[in-house]
């Protein structure tokens, strides 16, 4: 078995559309926004103020992981998890509305 050094300028950066397929299981990108989707449709089925707390709480600390730089997080990501952010926190004040509603 020979292995054949590649000159620096042959070597391409890799973006997250190039990416070999058995690494993406295991991406930081992938484990992220698949956390916040968990945890976002957790929140939607959660039914006492506590559990809406910690699942909205969850998806904010994917968030600022998110900014961490030097971690290979790409702008797609973090932009994803925004999104998701925000879908979690009207999700968030529209059950706590009905619940001091319902009061």
């Amino acid at each position: 078995m020979t292995f054949v050094m590649k000159k620096k300028s042959d070597v391409k950066p890799v973006s997250s559309k190039d990416r070999h397929p058995m690494l993406s299981d295991a991406d930081i990108n992938t484990i992220l926004v698949n956390g916040a989707v968990i945890a976002l449709s957790k929140l939607r089925r959660a039914t006492h103020f506590d559990n809406q707390l910690y699942y909205y709480a969850e998806i904010g600390v994917y968030l600022e992981v998110s900014l961490s730089s030097g971690a290979g997080i790409t702008d797609e990501t973090r932009e994803k998890l925004r999104e998701i952010h925000m879908e979690a926190t009207h999700i968030h004040m529209d059950k706590n509305k009905q619940s001091n509603a319902a009061k």
